[in-house]
């Protein structure tokens, strides 16, 4: 848990707020704020406070949804950057809508709220998914540990990521929903175990090029070491230049470029462990049909 802060942003001046409403109020100081499934206030988050902070007013309010944990304290389900607002333009307490719920059914309701009504990005929404425990969220976030990958929250430029983090939650779900843990996990390690482990490398293109190549041919898939030191030879993060210059800016064709260019170095690194031409074109065509 951690408490709402003002450090660090600008403190309004003339604040007209209005006729305080009657209802029930709380001490911001005794509302906490969830990371396992909350948002932390950065970039956009940060511009929006501001934004309500400058322009305060109760009417435009609506009342913070809040549970009871140990303590004497209550976690924020919805509200927290309306809670902060209203703690930078100098108020103590906010109205609040108290309800009972476990964790889970916290970060449910969090999900449920936010997905709708705003805007919200899918790593957020996993990550709330995976405090409620919902069954896909639980089976991606096996996946990444078994393969090394950290799934970021929130969005994070690439300078300052780690190697093995991304953002392409989106990606992983759905490589796995087609093609399984087993391929998933391998194509994951062909970065994550490999000189390609490198901040921002692990994309949505370069995942699901990798996963059609391994299962369009098992054999690939399945060959352990090898498979990894073929890897070490193929400079993803080339190949991810080469192919936004050769295909334009449309994603379906950038992974397509990728997978025949992956192809074709591993039927050079694995030789005597390639598939035919005929194979590999209907899965080719698979691709592009699920694709389209």
């Amino acid at each position: 848990m951690r408490p709402i802060s003002t450090e660090g942003l600008e403190k309004p001046t003339g604040i007209d707020a209005g006729a305080v409403p009657m209802l029930q109020w709380l001490k911001i100081e005794d509302l906490l704020v969830d990371p396992t499934y909350q948002r932390p206030i950065v970039g956009q988050g940060r511009r929006n406070v501001i934004r309500i902070a400058q322009s305060f007013s109760w009417a435009c309010f609506s009342p913070v949804v809040v549970s009871p944990i140990e303590g004497g304290k209550f976690a924020i389900i919805d509200g927290q950057h309306r809670t902060t607002a209203a703690a930078l333009a100098g108020f103590d307490s906010v109205p609040c809508q108290v309800v009972i719920a476990t964790q889970e059914d916290q970060a449910i309701a969090f999900k449920a709220i936010n997905g709708v009504t705003v805007p919200i990005s899918p790593m957020a929404l996993y990550s709330a998914a995976v405090v409620a425990r919902e069954p896909w969220a639980l089976e991606v976030a096996d996946v990444c540990l078994r393969a090394d990958v950290e799934l970021l929250r929130y969005p994070l430029p690439v300078e300052r990521q780690r190697p093995g983090q991304t953002m392409a939650v989106g990606a992983i779900a759905r490589c796995l929903n087609r093609y399984g843990q087993a391929t998933l996990i391998t194509a994951l390690q062909c970065v994550t175990q490999t000189n390609n482990n490198v901040p921002g490398a692990l994309t949505a293109r370069v995942i699901r090029a990798i996963c059609e190549v391994l299962h369009s041919n098992p054999v690939w898939r399945d060959g352990g070491l090898t498979l990894l030191e073929a890897f070490d030879s193929i400079d993803l993060a080339a190949l991810q230049s080469e192919a936004t210059l050769h295909t334009g800016p449309t994603r379906t064709s950038q992974v397509e470029f990728m997978m025949e260019r992956i192809r074709s170095e591993l039927s050079v690194l694995m030789p005597g462990k390639e598939i035919s031409l005929q194979t590999w074109s209907h899965g080719v065509q698979e691709f592009q049909g699920a694709t389209s």
